[in-house]
């Protein structure tokens, strides 16, 4: 049995407790009740969240009565400073837990109460900065989904939440399990810790259909040369046509959006495969391994053997 408690304080953004479902569904993937949750605050009773939900939560007592602690972020962790009473807690739990996880902007009552000192970290994207500045002894990774450091987790943006409780199930009940669960909450992939907030659809952020529609087409078909003549026809657009509505409405020319479509889809491969990299070269367009290598090094700053091997330790 593995207990998990969630500590909420006043103004908590509700969606953190949507992970509670990843856990729920692990249970029912494994026919027994391997997790059991709670949620707690700091005075117990009734406790209200951002948009004004009431949720009934327990006091806090020993940081003992959870192996996993989940400190829940607020939309305002610049100006909520934690109590000293939830500081001395989280120290506790920190000490004694087998992990201790922020949520978003949860990650900032870690940081306050010394826990993310001298370790890698990260949080929503808007907030990362400030974090970094305020606690300058932690190393903010901003633009990760999730990071894993020691009995340490920190997750970005609230849906990233899921993908950090999902990396649990992995590491307690192994990836085919992970898998399942993913699979019943209808999520669309697995998103592995190193993955970068920013999805390079969401960046690109196409206005029509018709565009919309090619890039869907180009993500499914990455494996092969994909000209503008063809994307074109997909959008039932004249080439012409095409490279002009999609440069408007996307800021970039579909060669370079296609190129950023597929370094995303050979990071993942990357990350979460033990597939070689010629083999990821070819499944996601690049003309071979040296190509590969070349716009990762453009893209990310390091080869791709760096992110497998980051990826690898931190599994």
């Amino acid at each position: 049995m593995h207990r998990i408690g969630y500590v909420l304080g006043e103004r908590f953004q509700v969606m953190a407790l949507a992970t509670q479902s990843v856990f729920e569904f692990a249970n029912l993937v494994l026919g027994e009740a391997f997790y059991t949750q709670a949620i707690f605050s700091e005075q117990g009773g009734l406790v209200r969240s951002s948009q004004q939900l009431l949720v009934e939560t327990e006091a806090l007592t020993a940081p003992g009565r959870a192996d996993t602690w989940f400190i829940v972020g607020n939309l305002t962790p610049l100006a909520t400073e934690p109590s000293p009473a939830l500081l001395d807690f989280v120290r506790q739990a920190g000490a004694q837990a087998r992990r201790t996880a922020g949520i978003c902007t949860g990650g900032f009552a870690l940081a306050a109460a010394g826990l993310l000192d001298g370790r890698r970290a990260t949080t929503h994207w808007s907030f990362a900065r400030a974090m970094q500045e305020r606690y300058p002894k932690i190393r903010v990774e901003e633009d990760r989904i999730f990071i894993v450091d020691g009995p340490v987790w920190t997750s970005a943006g609230m849906t990233a939440g899921l993908d950090l409780a999902l990396g649990m199930v992995e590491k307690d009940l192994g990836m085919e399990v992970a898998r399942s669960v993913a699979h019943r909450l209808v999520m669309q992939q697995f998103r592995s810790g190193g993955q970068t907030q920013h999805s390079e659809l969401l960046a690109l952020a196409p206005k029509s259909d018709r565009i919309q529609t090619a890039l869907a087409y180009a993500r499914q078909h990455l494996n092969r040369a994909l000209s503008v003549e063809e994307l074109a026809e997909v959008a039932h657009l004249s080439p012409r046509q095409f490279s002009r509505v999609f440069t408007a409405e996307t800021g970039q020319s579909p060669a370079k959006a296609i190129e950023g479509l597929r370094l995303e889809a050979a990071r993942l491969m990357i990350e979460q495969t033990r597939h070689s990299l010629e083999t990821v070269a070819r499944e996601t367009g690049f003309r071979d391994r040296r190509h590969l290598r070349e716009v990762f090094v453009r893209g990310f700053g390091v080869p791709p053997q760096m992110i497998r091997r980051d990826a690898r330790r931190l599994a």
